[in-house]
């Protein structure tokens, strides 16, 4: 049985934050094994097929979803009007050697089912977490909310990204607040390409 290193869990403050390309430069820089297990709406231009489009190395592998519902709704509607209920208990790590990404849908409190959110996912998958954070009016309240919740449900936080363009002062106060590691501070890219993508390596540490 292969021993697989802790995953780590990709989940943003919101919608729209930039998961997915974080996740993009991520892989690319590490060369980890990528995972969405849920994809919610445009199949024919998934997640994992983004990830996929952007990718230089020859590393990466990447692992089917274990739930691919036609409706860009949350999971839980968007299941229901699949005729279908999510069960966190389909739910398996794939098997691999390498480290594995795993990218949620939208933010922690996201619901799955009637019972069921994004943050037992990720308690149920034991993986820590990476939080990918974006400056706006009310994001230190959403990323401070964020953490709050992850932080009692004893969820490890391995660290925090901001996505776009900086704001010092708000970046300063929640990594203090917070007293979470800055794994990275990716500026706006135009265009986002291949090239784009491997050149924004530069502003994720090594951890």
């Amino acid at each position: 049985m292969i021993t697989q290193p802790k995953p780590y869990f990709i989940t943003g403050i919101g919608t729209g934050i930039g998961k997915t390309l974080v996740s993009t430069i991520l892989i690319e820089k590490f060369g980890w094994d990528y995972w969405k297990p849920i994809q919610s709406g445009d199949l024919e231009n998934s997640d994992t097929l983004s990830v996929q489009t952007l990718l230089s190395n020859n590393t990466t592998n990447f692992h089917p979803e274990t739930y691919r519902l036609t409706q860009p709704y949350s999971p839980h509607k968007s299941a229901r009007i699949d005729g279908i209920t999510i069960d966190l208990n389909n739910f398996k790590l794939p098997q691999t050697d390498n480290q594995l990404l795993i990218e949620g849908a939208g933010g922690l409190m996201v619901p799955l089912n009637e019972h069921s959110l994004i943050i037992d996912l990720i308690q149920q998958l034991n993986a820590d977490v990476i939080l990918v954070s974006q400056n706006y009016l009310g994001s230190i309240n959403h990323t401070l909310l964020s953490f709050e919740i992850l932080k009692k449900r004893n969820i490890p936080v391995k660290g925090i990204i901001f996505n776009g363009a900086a704001d010092p002062s708000t970046e300063e106060f929640i990594l203090n607040y917070t007293n979470t590691p800055c794994l990275g501070k990716i500026p706006i890219l135009e265009p986002v390409n291949k090239e784009s993508i491997q050149s924004a390596g530069k502003f994720i540490i090594e951890f």
